[in-house]
This record gives C-alpha cells, structure tokens and sequence, in this order.
C-alpha cells in the first residue's frame, strides 16, 4: 500500500488543497491520500483556529465524491501540540509491514522544516513530497538543511529525488499550484465577498450555516 498524508490546518480546506492532493496521487500511484487536520499547530499557537470538528466535517464533505481520499484524526486523538514526526511515528508502528509512506507538503512549509520539532529525525521515518510551485529551481538540500544532514542524502535519477540514508527519497514535484489561501477566504467571508469557485459549494454551504469566519 502506498498511502499519502496530507497535513495542513485545513480552515478551510479549498480548491487548491484538493488539486495539489489529485495530482500527487496520480504521480506517485498513490492507493489512498488522507487529509489530517492539525488539532493543535504548534507553529500558530497563538492563532484563533477554528474548532476540529467544523474543520473535519468541511473536509468529509469536501472529499466525499472521491474514493482515493480520506479524512484521517489522528492529531486530535493525542493530547498537546500537533507534532508531525510523533504522528508519522504512530501511523508507522501501526502498519509499517504493509505501507509505503509519502509525506506531502508545501514547498514554503519544507523550507521552514528546520523549526519543526525532530525534523531530522521526521525525514528519516518516510519519503517526502515537496509540491512546488511553476517555476521553482531546486539546487540540492545544503541550502535547505544543514549541510551536515544534506550531506547524508545523494541525487537518485531514477528516482529524480533525494535518497536518505534510510532508504526514504525527498522529492520536489511541481503541481498546478493554485493561489488560493485559506486565510484570504476567511477574510471574504468576514467582509461579505464571494468564495466562489475557492471552495467546493458544499463546503460554502457549511461555512454559511454554521456562520463561521464572520467575526
């Protein structure tokens, strides 16, 4: 099985979340891509976000048409922060015999990978996918990571990917990367402007109803 984890705070989750994901899937041949709101994000603590319940449910309803994605709650099972390498590391313990693991980012999110806790230690536990953007040159991971940790990692054409010394490959694929922020959305809705066409209409109808993002 060769399954995707697509993390992100996902308030809302939009449009381009869903393509970037689509894309990735059929790349890789991915089996299943799941989306795994962050409970607590430790890297916006101080941020109003909304509740996890609201979140899960606009994605339930989001990927609900399509049979690859799923919906995953693995960070709000665990009390404290949202750490990623204790979630890969969980899900590893899980159903490591069966399962080949591709992390997928942004590429702005993997250029601040140095702030993430165990960060070292989290791209040594599964392959990673760093979605760029149209345009984007990649010159090696030195500049990226520290030297040191970049040294470990050798340029695998087959693979035209990073190969670490675990075996897992950091990959850069370029997507159709839609510019559209969740935060511009909330902004919308605050100001009374359309999110049309950012969002999946069913999760436009949940966003009205439950009134969220007004104040």
């Amino acid at each position: 099985m060769k399954w995707g984890l697509f993390g992100g705070t996902f308030d809302p989750i939009h449009i381009g979340h869903l393509r970037c994901a689509e894309e990735i899937l059929e790349i890789f041949d991915l089996n299943r891509v799941f989306f795994m709101p962050a409970s607590r994000p430790p890297h916006k603590l101080d941020a109003e976000i909304t509740r996890f319940s609201h979140r899960e449910q606009m994605i339930k309803l989001a990927i609900e048409n399509n049979p690859a994605f799923s919906f995953s709650d693995v960070e709000d099972q665990r009390e404290g922060k949202s750490y990623s390498v204790e979630t890969v590391e969980y899900i590893l313990q899980k159903y490591m015999k069966n399962l080949d693991l591709f992390f997928i980012l942004g590429q702005d999110a993997f250029h601040a990978i140095r702030t993430w806790k165990d960060w070292e230690k989290l791209l040594l536990l599964c392959n990673f996918v760093v979605m760029t953007r149209p345009g984007y040159e990649n010159r090696g991971l030195a500049t990226l990571l520290t030297p040191e940790f970049a040294a470990q990692f050798n340029y695998d054409e087959q693979e035209k990917g990073f190969r670490g010394p675990t075996g897992y490959v950091i990959y850069f694929r370029e997507v159709t990367f839609l510019d559209i922020s969740s935060s511009n959305i909330r902004q919308r809705v605050r100001d009374a402007k359309s999110i049309n066409y950012l969002v999946p209409d069913v999760v436009k109808h949940y966003i009205a109803k439950n009134e969220l993002y007004r104040t």
